[in-house]
């Protein structure tokens, strides 16, 4: 049996992979139309499961092949009240996305059959734009906002939940509390600028620091993703205790700021080799991270030269 929720092996020593940037992947590479830059919509139909599944499947053989564990996180990043209301869909129609998500990556799961562990988590995205921080909100208000989807992913199989390019600790302080309150692990992944700090100027290391005080550490572990390592590698040269609690990278192909990323017409997917040595420097610099995978501009050739470069790393 699949139990981790009280137990999440990449806290006890396994390595795992995750995806890469499925909405970029999606969009430029498989001409997609996603509205709102939303993929949980793809759920609704024959067509938009196929090509899901596909995107998945490609990143679970390179796990398999170079034999790790891997980190099934849900196209619901846009599956919050907000975004759905957008998007036309009432709290009803967005809690059935959300489950069909997570029964889709444990069929996922049991297809591929990996030796290894095989995680399942929530994936949640942030209220507002992600690379700004437009959205003021107290930490109450963001722990209302995301209630409902934590809520509703606690009710699954799922045994994380994971919230994706934040910018402010109040509304990672409200996911965390409201996880608790449920009793599912969180996991907050917040997205830093050219300069290694957030969209309002906070430090990364002040960011983590500041959300385990106002939530007692809580939150599972924290990680970084959307920005490229170039951006948050001095960050991550102190000796500073927040390093600890550090255990995932999800960093994006491209060197550009996220205003460039915006006004971008095509996609930068960078140097994928470049890219996967960076990861193995800096599994070498942090032996304790557990959790690699792309974001932005990212695709499946990435994470096979990450999957190698941590195989390397691990070697040595």
């Amino acid at each position: 049996m699949h139990t981790y929720r009280n137990a999440l092996p990449q806290l006890n020593g396994h390595a795992l992979l995750t995806d890469s940037g499925l909405e970029t992947t999606l969009v430029f590479h498989e001409g997609i139309d996603l509205p709102c830059f939303a993929s949980y919509p793809l759920l609704g139909t024959a067509e938009g499961r196929a090509q899901l599944e596909t995107y998945f499947e490609r990143h679970l053989e390179i796990a398999r092949q170079r034999k790790m564990g891997f980190l099934l996180e849900a196209p619901t990043w846009r599956a919050s009240p907000g975004w759905g209301q957008e998007l036309g869909h009432d709290r009803q129609a967005l809690q059935a996305f959300n489950a069909q998500a997570i029964e889709m990556m444990c069929a996922l799961r049991d297809k591929a059959a990996l030796p290894h562990p095989v995680v399942i988590s929530g994936n949640i995205g942030p209220r507002g734009d992600g690379y700004q921080a437009d959205t003021a909100m107290t930490a109450s208000e963001a722990q209302a906002y995301h209630a409902d989807q934590v809520g509703w992913f606690a009710q699954t199989a799922a045994d994380m939940v994971s919230a994706f390019t934040l910018c402010t600790v109040n509304e990672a302080v409200g996911i965390v509390r409201a996880a608790v309150e449920v009793q599912i692990p969180a996991v907050i992944a917040f997205t830093v600028e050219t300069d290694g700090c957030l969209a309002d100027g906070t430090p990364l290391g002040e960011a983590i620091t500041q959300t385990d005080a106002a939530t007692n550490g809580k939150a599972a572990y924290f990680m970084v993703n959307c920005a490229h390592p170039e951006h948050f590698e001095v960050a991550l040269r102190s000796q500073e205790p927040w390093l600890q609690r550090l255990r995932g990278i999800r960093a994006n192909a491209s060197r550009l700021s996220h205003e460039e990323l915006d006004n971008a017409d095509v996609l930068d997917d960078g140097n994928p080799a470049e890219l996967g040595a960076s990861y193995g420097t800096l599994q070498a610099q942090l032996p304790h991270l557990s959790v690699f995978g792309g974001c932005c501009g990212t695709d499946s050739r990435h994470i096979a030269e990450i999957a190698n470069n941590l195989c390397c790393a691990r070697a040595a």
